[in-house]
């Protein structure tokens, strides 16, 4: 099966965001004035595997290992079959 993955990458709450804060003190230049802005990044990651288990396995690895800092960030993976 093919399966199709958006992984969104963000810092985990706490920490500080110095992407977000200046996107927002830009904002607010620009007239708009948000409550808060947080950054977060997204990966699209297609690959080949036996089963949903096993694709959410290798992705929730890839992660752990390269796409995240675990100590810093937390990540959501949403998974689709494709065809």
């Amino acid at each position: 099966m093919r399966y199709s993955a958006e992984v969104t990458v963000k810092l985990k709450a706490g920490m500080l965001d110095p992407e977000g804060t200046t996107i927002k003190r830009a904002l607010e230049h620009l007239g708009y004035f948000p409550d808060s802005v947080r950054s977060a990044k997204e990966y699209l990651i297609e690959l080949e595997a036996e089963s949903s288990d096993m694709a959410r396995d290798q992705i929730d690895q890839m992660c752990q290992k390269l796409i995240a800092n675990p100590i810093i960030h937390d990540y959501t993976i949403d998974l689709r079959e494709i065809e």
